[in-house]
Order: structure tokens, then C-alpha cells, then sequence
């Protein structure tokens, strides 16, 4: 090198350009710590979303087959099931339709929340591990993830301060509805792929605004198809988080074409041809899977849950979410649940959003997002306006929508999931402004922001100890009496108020079906969204036993609708955990079904 610098400068070879040439021939190593050493930042901003997601569920952590999320456990349950099934490609053993559950006939997967694009990532984790590691690092890696990825966006695509990008990408990944969807609901949380697909429109738009040059062909191309790639993707991880951004980014696109009339001229043909060829390659590739999944075999058109129910109560807005560091209780009320406080926002992040908007009122983002805020709030209320509980008599704009094909199977409150990522990116404009302006207005601004953010600081969500799998399936005692891909009945059966048998199902990676057990499919009055299926004679009976602890007097009729039951099922094994509860009544009633039977390990069985 010492005798080749000095032939380059007598040659005019810059010594710019030498720097260059040796960072190509920098050895692998050498590259990887450059590029570590240039995203130093970026890196360290994601160590502290994943340290502040890891520090919101480490309940799990301790023991994941043994903890629970306490406020919503039955939903954990299904997803653990969802992630087994979904493992199974790598055994080479997966469909979009299973019949691992609800035998004989089996479930739609596409019809459900079943997280097929996260089970197949994660396979190797679900196979080796279990079923309940991967949940648990889904559901901190899900909250991590988005925080990251709307930081990355705010701080590339809008270049704001690096503070700002935090703040925004925090309130996105880790708002008072992402905590709270994360009690079990894996296609909520996973919205790491949202910015992306921001990014992706914004790159077709900026291809096909060039100027007098006209549209950047090329760009355009190579943007529609990665975002059809990316919208695919999306549809596999969680459809209803798809169907939100595309409303959302619509209404905003829409605001942009009045406020700023210029750039739709120039851009509006060539980007709706790119939408146009994204959308194209897309339904290339989803055709099939929507199909199933709206008239398929078991599949649904129709939404099966009450869109009166499932609405925002006006009141909950300013209220502030029982899972935030100030939160209240009495706030729970406002709601169904806890996992849907997803209009908790208070009141200071409201009035400083709209002050910010009107701060920057001349920018067409600021106008677009506060648009989008406004429609997906609005919607957020459902078909009738509800304050403390009570309707108003108001109707909300929802009720134009109710009913229309896919819309009808979106809960209108959780359009408001839609809001903190359009509240972050005003702050995050607001706050950039301010801290590029001298010390008062830097200051100010740090303050304003700890005041609206303060109140939506989130606490550790609560776990609890759940019932071991019985080791009759742990230890793989199982295959005594049903042979891998048969049919094995636990006892009671799995309901969708009471799931917890479906863990045997993943405690076995599903090498077994089950009858019964909670899941959605067209079971309902005339074939419509049902959650389950109308039990047989055989479940109501045990499960009315396992309720009581009563015996029932069982003659010929029951043991004729047993057998019945058994043969529509395909089962060959009845099993019966011994720490169930009232096991004694159900032994009893069982062996009067069907006949004597054999203790294996913990557990009695019948081979039927």
C-alpha cells in the first residue's frame, strides 16, 4: 500500500477514490463491523424496543409452557394450537385446510387468525422448543418489531431528528392498543410489515412524479412488485391489520389528491398504474387462499361478530388505558375486554396532536394523517354512538359501511388502531420542527412530549400459572392408543369457552385430531360465522358432568349416541386426564359409555 498511494497521485487518482477501492477489498469481517459501526444508532434503538418488550412480557419468560397470559388465556391457547399446525411444513404435513381439529371435518385456516406466515417462520423454534416459546417471543418480538420499523421509517423517509423518530416509532410499537392486543393476539401485533408498505407507496408515488422527465419506469416496476410481495405477506400474517392500512392509506391519498393538486397532475396516471399492477401481482398469488377462505370448504363470507358490541365507547378516547403506568381500573368498563383498549389515548396526546396539526397545517402529510384520524376514529364508534356505556341515538359512520363483504368481518373498534401510527407521525413532524429551532422551542417541546406520553407508559402484562399437559401426552403414551394422524378424544372436550384440552394437541405438535374445539367456521343459523360447532350428545354430556361433578343415569340410548358419536368422529381413543376436574364422575360416566378401562401413566383411556 505504502508504494501504491504515491503511483495514484501521480496518476491524478484521487486519494477519495484509493479509500474506496480498499473498502471493496475489505475482508467480510471488516465490512460487517463497518456496517455495525454506521448503524450503531439504529442498532441500539432496536436493543432498547426489544429490552422494553421483553421487560412488558417477562412474565412468560420463566417458565413459557407453564405461565399464561392472564387476561385473555383462552385466545393464547388457540394461537400456541395455530403455531403447531402451522409448524408442520416443515414435517411436510400442512394445508390451509387441517383436519387436526374438529374432526372429521376439519378447519379453514384461511377462515381464521391463524398467523400461517409467522408458524412457518418460526417452525424450527415451534418443533424444538414448543408451541409456547414462540408465542412468547411473538409476542414481545411483534411489539420490538413494529417500534423498530416505524423508527426506521420516520427517521429515512421523513429525515427527522433521531429523537423524534424514537418517540413516533415508541408511541407506534408500543401504544396503549398494541399492549393491550398483544394479551394473545398475534395478527394484531404483528404490523412490522406496515411501514414497509408505506415505504413501497411512497416510492411508487415518488417514481411516478419526475417531473417533465416523466415517470421513472423502472422505479415503478420494481415498487409494485415488491409491494405486492409485501401485501402478500401481510395477508398470511394478519389480514385485518391489512385491511386497516389500505382504508387508512386511502382516505389519506384521497386528502392528498385535493390539498395538493399539483403533484396529482403530475403523478395520479402513472401511480395508479403501479397500484394497479401491485394489486394484479397480489390476486396472482392470493386467488386461491381468498377463495378458500370465503367459499372454500368451511370457509366465510360474513363477519361473525356484533359490530353494536365491538364499538368504541366515545368516552374511551380520553380515558387512559388500566395497562399504562396511570392507569384506571374503572376505565376497563368502557370497553369488552382487555385486549381491545384500543382507543385509550387520553386527553393530552388528543389536544397536542391537534395542535400540532394545526401548527403544521401547510404540510399535505400533517393534513392527510389528520384526515386519517378523523375517519378511522369516527368509524372506530360502530353503527351507533355509545358514551359510558349508554347509546345516543347517533348514528356513527359505520353504518354505511355494515354488512359490505369484508368489511363486515372488521371489528369497528379496532379501526382505531389505525390512530397512534397518524398521531406519531404529526408529533414526529412537530417535534423535529422544534428541536431544529432554538433552546426554548427545544425545550418546550421535550416537555410537551413527556407530558402526552407519560400517561400512556406501559405496565408488565399479567400472567399465571396454567395446568400442566398430562405427561400420558408429554411423554408420548399417547401412541398406545391412536396412531399419528388419528383421531384422539379428550375428555371433556375442547369448547370455544374452555380450549385448554387443544394444548395435548400442541403439546404432541399435532400429530393427533381432536373433535370439536375453538375456531371459525360456517357452523352458525344458515351456515353463518359461527365460533365452534353444536356439540354432540356425547360432549354435552361430559361436559355437564365436568361442570357438576353429578353422575348421570346412562342407559341404552346414551351408549347407542355415544358409539354414534365416537364412529362420526373417527376416534379410537377416549382419554381422560386423572387431575381433571370431578374425574372420578367422568371415569364412572365413561366406563359406563364405554365399558372398563386402563390407566397409562396419568391417565385413563378407552379404545374405542
Amino acid at each position: 500500500m505504502s508504494s501504491a498511494a504515491p503511483t495514484a497521485r501521480e496518476n491524478g487518482v484521487s486519494e477519495r477514490a484509493i479509500r474506496t477501492t480498499d473498502r471493496v477489498r475489505l475482508p467480510r469481517r471488516a465490512r460487517l463491523v463497518a456496517a455495525v459501526s454506521r448503524h450503531r444508532a439504529d442498532l441500539l434503538v432496536g436493543l432498547v424496543f426489544v429490552m422494553l418488550a421483553g421487560w412488558l412480557t417477562h412474565g412468560l419468560w420463566p417458565d413459557p409452557t407453564g405461565r399464561v397470559l392472564a387476561l385473555n388465556p383462552e385466545d393464547q391457547v388457540l394461537y400456541e394450537w395455530f403455531l403447531t399446525v402451522d409448524a408442520r411444513a416443515l414435517l411436510g404435513d400442512f394445508g390451509l385446510h387441517t383436519d387436526r381439529m374438529n374432526a372429521p371435518d376439519g378447519v379453514n385456516l384461511m377462515a381464521n387468525t391463524s398467523v400461517v406466515a409467522l408458524g412457518l417462520l418460526f417452525a424450527p423454534v415451534t418443533l424444538v422448543f414448543g408451541a409456547p416459546v414462540t408465542f412468547a417471543l411473538l409476542a414481545a418480538g411483534n411489539l420490538a418489531a413494529t417500534a423498530t420499523a416505524w423508527y426506521l421509517l420516520f427517521a429515512r423517509l421523513l429525515r427527522v431528528h433521531r429523537l423524534a423518530a424514537v418517540l413516533g416509532g415508541a408511541l407506534c410499537g408500543f401504544g396503549p392498543g398494541m399492549v393491550s392486543q398483544t394479551n394473545s393476539h398475534l395478527h394484531m401485533t404483528a404490523q412490522w410489515l406496515l411501514p414497509v408498505v408505506v415505504w413501497l407507496v411512497v416510492r411508487l408515488l415518488r417514481a411516478a412524479d419526475t417531473g417533465r422527465a416523466g415517470p421513472d419506469r423502472r422505479r415503478l416496476v420494481t415498487s409494485a412488485v415488491g409491494l405486492a410481495a409485501v401485501v402478500c405477506g401481510q395477508v398470511f400474517v394478519g389480514e385485518e391489520v391489512l385491511f386497516l392500512a389500505a382504508v387508512t392509506l386511502l382516505v389519506m391519498a384521497a386528502t392528498m389528491a385535493v390539498v395538493d393538486r399539483d403533484l396529482t397532475r403530475r403523478a395520479l396516471p402513472a401511480f395508479v398504474g403501479g397500484m394497479a399492477l401491485a394489486t394484479g401481482l397480489a390476486l396472482l398469488v392470493l386467488a386461491r387462499p381468498l377463495w378458500l377462505q370465503f367459499a372454500g370448504p368451511l370457509g366465510v363470507a360474513d363477519g361473525m361478530f356484533s359490530p353494536h358490541y365491538f364499538s368504541a365507547d366515545l368516552r374511551s378516547w380520553w380515558a387512559v388505558s388500566p395497562l399504562t403506568l396511570l392507569g384506571d381500573e374503572r376505565s376497563a368498563a368502557l370497553t369488552t375486554g382487555p385486549a381491545e383498549y384500543n382507543t385509550f389515548l387520553g386527553w393530552p396526546l388528543l389536544v397536542v396532536t391537534a395542535g400540532c396539526a394545526l401548527w403544521l397545517r401547510r404540510r399535505p402529510l400533517a393534513l392527510a394523517c389528520l384526515a386519517g384520524i378523523l375517519v378511522m376514529g369516527t368509524l372506530s364508534l360502530g353503527p351507533e354512538v355509545v358514551h359510558r356505556g349508554e347509546g345516543t341515538g347517533l348514528p356513527g359512520p359505520y353504518a354505511l359501511l355494515a354488512g359490505l363483504p369484508v368489511v363486515d368481518g372488521a371489528l369497528p373498534m379496532r379501526f382505531a388502531l389505525a390512530v397512534p401510527p397518524l398521531a406519531a407521525t404529526i408529533l414526529v413532524l412537530a417535534l423535529d420542527r422544534a428541536l431544529r429551532a432554538g433552546r426554548r422551542a427545544r425545550r418546550l417541546a421535550l416537555v410537551t412530549a413527556g407530558v402526552v406520553l407519560l400517561p400512556l407508559v406501559p405496565t408488565p402484562l399479567p400472567t399465571a400459572a396454567r395446568t400442566p399437559v398430562p405427561e400420558f401426552v408429554t411423554a408420548g403414551h399417547w401412541r398406545t392408543c391412536v396412531e399419528p394422524g388419528g383421531v384422539l378424544m379428550p375428555v371433556p372436550l375442547a369448547t370455544p369457552k374452555d380450549p385448554w384440552p387443544m394444548r395435548w394437541s400442541t403439546a404432541a405438535d399435532a400429530a393427533f385430531g381432536m373433535p370439536e374445539g375453538f375456531f371459525i367456521g360456517p357452523h352458525g343459523r344458515g351456515g353463518s360465522a359461527a365460533m365452534g360447532v353444536a356439540p354432540r350428545p356425547t360432549s354435552t354430556l361430559l361436559a355437564e358432568v365436568a361442570r357438576s361433578g353429578l353422575r348421570p343415569v346412562v342407559g341404552a340410548n346414551q351408549r347407542r349416541r355415544a358409539a354414534e358419536d365416537v364412529r362420526h368422529w373417527g376416534v379410537s381413543c377416549v382419554v381422560l386426564a386423572v387431575a381433571t376436574a370431578h374425574a372420578d364422575s367422568l371415569r364412572l360416566t365413561l366406563e359406563a359409555l364405554y365399558g372398563p378401562s386402563s390407566r397409562v401413566a396419568d391417565a385413563w383411556i378407552w379404545r374405542v
